[in-house]
């Protein structure tokens, strides 16, 4: 029969052995989170037109990544109509997500605003460096302007995201609507926004430098540990 002080062991003994067997089981928990990616963008990002979210950017970035087989979360933290301005003004909201990387995918209302792109510029150095505060990779998704609006306001605009992906160290895919915004088939009725199949087309071109992105935001998790 065990005397108080052997039954006091015990329990002792078993709490910390849950203890350990807890731990050890958040920690593997932890390791195999999925990669949080944050898409952080206007209308392109969030699906404007299609009658489905499945076949909006974030979702069929995610499947492609997927099938890669990359275990990530494509989290959808997108405004239809935002400029870099309204994108400034949100972000600290939009990084309460915790993402362990970000797109940033803005420029195209800017530019049909005809917003002066110095303006453009400043909103997209600060909103890149804001996320890189804390290491968190980032990869800028680029924008090229109508040529209804002239060669110099083109020339101007055009090479903001290039020079904030060098200047920040960011990866840079030149621009999203690449491969599709010249094929009509691939196109809504705006000439604007991509259907389904164009939005695959668009994930196609970008997925290798989303992968480079993943990697950087599984380096960063390993170092961390």
């Amino acid at each position: 029969m065990l005397t108080p002080k052997r039954m006091l062991q015990k329990a002792l003994w078993l709490a910390a052995l849950l203890t350990c067997a807890c731990g050890d089981f958040a920690y593997g928990a932890d390791a195999k989170a999925p990669i949080r990616i944050l898409a952080f963008g206007d209308s392109l990002s969030a699906g404007y037109g299609l009658g489905d979210l499945a076949e909006a950017f974030p979702a069929q970035l995610e499947k492609a990544l997927k099938g890669k087989g990359y275990n990530v979360v494509v989290v959808a933290s997108a405004i239809s109509g935002e400029t870099t301005s309204g994108a400034r003004s949100r972000l600290d909201w939009s990084l309460a997500e915790k993402p362990d990387a970000v797109i940033v995918e803005f420029g195209g209302n800017d530019a049909l605003r005809a917003v002066d792109p110095k303006v453009t510029r400043e909103n997209m150095s600060a909103i890149v460096k804001r996320i890189q505060q804390d290491g968190t990779p980032v990869l800028i998704a680029g924008m090229l302007a109508p040529p209804n609006l002239g060669r110099d306001y083109e020339q101007r605009f055009n090479t903001i995201f290039s020079d904030v992906a060098k200047d920040s160290g960011a990866l840079l895919h030149p621009f999203f609507l690449e491969g599709a915004i010249t094929v009509p088939t691939l196109m809504q009725g705006d000439h604007i926004h991509p259907n389904p199949a164009g939005v695959k087309v668009i994930v196609g071109k970008m997925l290798p430098v989303a992968e480079k992105l993943v990697a950087l935001a599984e380096a960063r998790r390993a170092a961390a540990k």
